[in-house]
């Protein structure tokens, strides 16, 4: 086991070289920990993983969770020079609708930041403010500086690539004026009473804490949603996908339109406005 947990050391390791975001190498790194768990000391070998992957189906997993799981192992085998160890991912038919009990709607957005700004929480009201203005990852949150708020404009280095994102002049003065109030001249703008940088964990910590002030599902609030949101209104407004994949850091169009299928009833409203049926 003490190899085992040398040999992921070493490919954490890698992923942090490869530039991965920190989001990419904890979720890589927690899935490869769960994998050697369950092996419980049994050798490392194809066999065993396609076991786990039936393990992972009576457990109810969702199947995109267990092609995520089964991706992050995968890349583990790489690493170790086991390619002979991959397995095959599920087949699952494209997405066509997302649910709704999942779908965050602008209203329930607005709702959530005036809620905290009467709740006296400005660093999250502006928080969710900036995340959805812009369509950031959470993990580009510290990209968000006093520089950038004066220039109205932020470059993002990450995965290798580097995108300029532009910030509303209306944002920025919304930034600035919490410079100001907490005395930031420089730098990060989005950090910690002890001047720290926010964490994913606090950042998801405070939005689920909102839900029930706002009266918003917890299942439509976290910081990816607000991303998917903002790719929802910048695509009704330019109907421009190829720009929006730019502008999110997206590799593959593909990728892109992901985040515009639209819910069952959003889909049905445009079939009845097709007027077919007389």
């Amino acid at each position: 086991m003490t190899n085992m947990n040398q040999k992921i050391k070493s490919f954490v390791q890698y992923l942090q070289a490869d530039e991965r975001s920190n989001g990419t190498i904890e979720k890589y790194q927690r899935d490869v920990n769960a994998y050697v768990t369950w092996l419980n000391g049994r050798p490392v070998a194809k066999e065993t993983l396609v076991k786990w992957k039936e393990y992972l189906l009576e457990k109810d997993y969702a199947p995109v969770t267990i092609n995520s799981m089964l991706g992050a192992v995968n890349k583990f085998f790489t690493f170790l020079g086991k390619e002979e160890c991959h397995i095959k991912y599920l087949r699952i038919q494209r997405q066509m609708f997302r649910s709704e009990d999942r779908e965050l709607t602008q209203s329930e957005y607005n709702r959530l930041v005036n809620t905290a700004q009467t709740s006296n929480q400005t660093r999250l009201a502006l928080l969710l403010e900036t995340i959805c203005a812009t369509g950031i990852r959470v993990s580009e949150v510290q990209y968000i500086t006093a520089e950038a708020a004066w220039g109205g404009k932020t470059e993002i280095s990450l995965k290798g690539k580097i995108r300029t994102i532009l910030l509303p002049s209306k944002l920025c003065r919304k930034l600035l004026k919490y410079c100001k109030k907490q005395n930031i001249q420089s730098g990060e703008i989005f950090l910690t009473k002890n001047g720290k940088r926010l964490s994913r964990k606090q950042i998801w910590a405070e939005m689920k804490s909102l839900c029930k002030k706002a009266g918003v599902p917890t299942t439509k609030v976290f910081p990816h949603n607000l991303r998917h949101l903002f790719a929802c209104i910048f695509y009704k407004a330019s109907r421009d996908v190829a720009r929006l994949a730019d502008v999110l850091g997206h590799s593959s169009i593909d990728t892109t339109r992901i985040y515009l299928i639209s819910t069952g009833a959003e889909h049905a409203r445009q079939l009845e406005r097709l007027g077919i049926i007389i």
